[in-house]
Parts: C-alpha cells; sequence; structure tokens
C-alpha cells in the first residue's frame, strides 16, 4: 500500500455498520468500499447488467470487484463488534455506584440500547459513554488492521465525528 490507511475513517466505518451493508478494505489502495446485500446477491446469482440502471451497474461492477479479487479484506460486522459488551463494560466503569447499577439494570432484556441511551442522557454521562465507545472500537480497528497486517496513521484525536 503506498500510503497507510486513515484509522480514523476505518474507526468510523466501522461504528456505521449497519444491517444489509458490508464493507471492505482494499488492501492494496486503503480505499473503503461498501456494498449491499442486495448487490451481493446479484454478482452471486449471475446478474444481467441490463437489468439495472446507470448507478446500479457501477454499484455492481464493485460488488463483482470485491467478490471476485483477493484484494479486500472485510470489515468486522456488528455481530463481531457486540456494541452490548461495549455498552456493558461501560456500565461497569461508571465510578458511581449508584449510577453503574442502574445502568446495569437498563441493559437488561428488550430495549436495552433505548433505556441505556435515555439513562446516560438522565445521569449526563452521554460525553463518556461517547468517549469509551470510541476509544473501544478504536481497539478493536486497531487489532483488526494490525491482525491483517495493513499499515495504518493514528490521526485520532480522542473524538470521532459522527
Amino acid at each position: 500500500m503506498d500510503h497507510p490507511v486513515s484509522l480514523r475513517k476505518v474507526v468510523e466505518e466501522m461504528q456505521i455498520g449497519t444491517d444489509g451493508l458490508h464493507t471492505y478494505l482494499n488492501k492494496f489502495s486503503g480505499e473503503i468500499v461498501t456494498i449491499t446485500d442486495e448487490h451481493i446477491d446479484a454478482v452471486e446469482s449471475g446478474y444481467d447488467l441490463n437489468d439495472y440502471s446507470d448507478w446500479e451497474q457501477e454499484a455492481l461492477k464493485q460488488a463483482r470487484e470485491v467478490h471476485t479479487s483477493n484484494d479486500y479484506l472485510e470489515f468486522p460486522s456488528q455481530f463481531d463488534i457486540h456494541e452490548y459488551d461495549i455498552m456493558q463494560k461501560f456500565c461497569f466503569s461508571v465510578e458511581n455506584q449508584h449510577t453503574r447499577e442502574t445502568l446495569l439494570d437498563q441493559i437488561q432484556g428488550s430495549g436495552a440500547f433505548r433505556r441505556f441511551k435515555n439513562s446516560i442522557l438522565r445521569f449526563g454521562i452521554e460525553q463518556d459513554w461517547y468517549k469509551f465507545k470510541d476509544q473501544a472500537y478504536k481497539e478493536i480497528s486497531v487489532e483488526w488492521l494490525e491482525s491483517n497486517g495493513i499499515a495504518f496513521t493514528d490521526d485520532m484525536d480522542g473524538t470521532i465525528d459522527g
């Protein structure tokens, strides 16, 4: 790779993670590409480009390149990252016992993420959460890049835009 990958960009992409989208890093150019499930399915099932609009044809060409090349690494999925675990670790890191116990109660069962968000707002620790989460994603990103032998630049100043 000519230039190291921006750690900030990798972290931002990991935090975006959405169902139905797959993000890849070109190991040689550092380009980050996002492809939909639909385009991956079309490539795997032998699509006809003429059945698609111009913009979709470009997306399908890129999906085909990613699918058929060994130049791309798929980013860890949201299932691989386990944001719930990050949230739980944050709860345990909170020094105030009452706040910590309340947060731990709020993350149990269905609706845990919504209740957690409401609680961190109520306790005024939203910025603490975002700093903790950014650091966790930074550590995950560094581990992923290093384990795949990808050079990167730590261009993070402690915060992530987004």
